[in-house]
């Protein structure tokens, strides 16, 4: 093999030296620099901590009852202008609960031009036998403060991915974030049509069915759909959402996105009428569904490993460790809950990644869907607690909780 002969004129040697002494150059000025703390209000640093609060403290102002769910108002209780969010955004709610830190993640449903004046809105749903949302309905009124997050969550449009024409497909109180899009396009902050496919049992079951029709009668880039499943009446669809129905209200001959929001007994009856659209996989966003209450039935899940087996958690958080009780039908994050841990979490779902914690020893199970992990936490054995469903005894250290 030949040499290889490269000639360095007298200023690349110049630039070769002045490389080689970098280090010893930044050393200096480091040294040199004043040792005092660094004072004073850099605007950058109040836009960032303004816009992404680690935590709110929020005041229910009022509280609109509708059919079978509560609309909360709610403002910042230290008269602070709220963050900005993107219409679909959700806010995390931390309750004490029976001595435990519960959270549970709630869509905006108001237009991101009221965050503005000061105000957010959620909507909770009746949810027998629930942990959270009927005491949420039962016992808090108006005056009373909740902390939360702040705005999160990626299930909004994005003109640079998602095509001008978007179909909606929702169901029960999976409408909350649809009614914020609507509402933000009807305001002119968003700049996409929106042709909503809206599944209900009965007609009486409908939420906010005043607010979305008077939204499609004066906004002619929204328009929604009812469809009812368990009624036959004219006006409306009937039965359930199926490929066959959103070819009937897409766009011919243009690109379309489908956004999906909506419970567990959706998503799977979904899932193949979807992919029988044969959109390309940008054009399809689904908000992440709350991990499921079945999960023996789910793909992958071990078949020697009996519904109900109990398990054993040793927690480490700093100094401190627990041994506490774990079931196999449950999320490690619900039994670090009911022991009283203070276990950061705020999707619920496996997306965020705000309660990724070491897994040292043991196995878990976590359903397909619910697997947002990036490879490096999957190579170095870290997990997301709140879709994590224990398949043996887990020793598992977790963070410190931030608020």
């Amino acid at each position: 093999m030949s040499e290889l002969n490269v000639k360095v004129g007298l200023i690349g040697k110049f630039d070769m030296l002045k490389f080689k002494n970098m280090a010893k150059t930044r050393e200096k000025a480091i040294q040199a620099a004043p040792a005092d703390e660094i004072s004073g209000v850099f605007p950058v640093n109040e836009k960032a901590r303004a816009l992404h609060p680690d935590f709110l403290e929020l005041t229910i102002d009022s509280i609109i009852a509708r059919n079978n769910a509560k609309t909360f108002v709610l403002k910042r209780a230290d008269g602070k202008p709220l963050p900005y969010f993107r219409a679909g955004q959700y806010i995390s709610l931390k309750l004490p609960i029976d001595g435990s830190l519960v959270t549970r993640s709630y869509s905006l449903c108001s237009s991101p031009k009221e965050a503005l004046s000061g105000t957010y809105a959620i909507t909770v749903r009746a949810n027998p036998g629930g942990f959270v949302a009927d005491r949420l309905l039962s016992e808090k009124k108006q005056g009373d403060t909740v902390i939360a997050s702040g705005p999160q969550g990626f299930f909004y449009y994005e003109d640079l991915r998602d095509a001008k024409q978007v179909i909606g497909l929702a169901g029960g109180s999976g409408i909350t974030p649809f009614l914020s899009m609507a509402r933000a396009i009807c305001d002119g902050i968003e700049d996409f049509t929106l042709t909503l496919l809206y599944g209900s049992r009965t007609e009486e079951d409908i939420l906010f069915r005043g607010e979305l029709d008077e939204i499609a009668r004066v906004c002619p880039k929204f328009k929604v759909v009812h469809v009812l499943s368990d009624e036959e009446k004219e006006g409306f669809e009937q039965g359930f959402i199926t490929a066959e129905l959103i070819r009937k209200y897409a766009p011919e001959g243009e690109a379309y996105s489908v956004f999906l929001c909506g419970p567990e007994a959706m998503y799977r009856f979904l899932k193949p009428e979807i992919a029988e659209l044969g959109l390309p996989e940008r054009l399809f966003r689904r908000k992440l569904i709350d991990v499921t209450k079945t999960p023996w039935a789910c793909e992958g899940y071990p078949k020697d490993l009996e519904e109900g087996a109990s398990f054993e958690i040793t927690v480490k958080q700093g100094p401190q460790t627990w041994t506490i009780p774990a079931s196999a039908d449950e999320p490690v994050l619900v039994a670090l809950e009911r022991a009283g841990i203070k276990a950061p979490s705020r999707c619920r779902a496996g997306e965020c990644g705000w309660c990724r914690s070491r897994l040292i020893e043991g196995t878990v199970f976590i359903p397909p869907e619910n697997e947002m992990r990036r490879w490096a936490d999957v190579h170095y054995g870290y997990i997301h607690p709140c879709c994590s469903f224990p398949t043996s005894d887990l020793v598992l250290e977790i963070p410190g909780e931030f608020y």
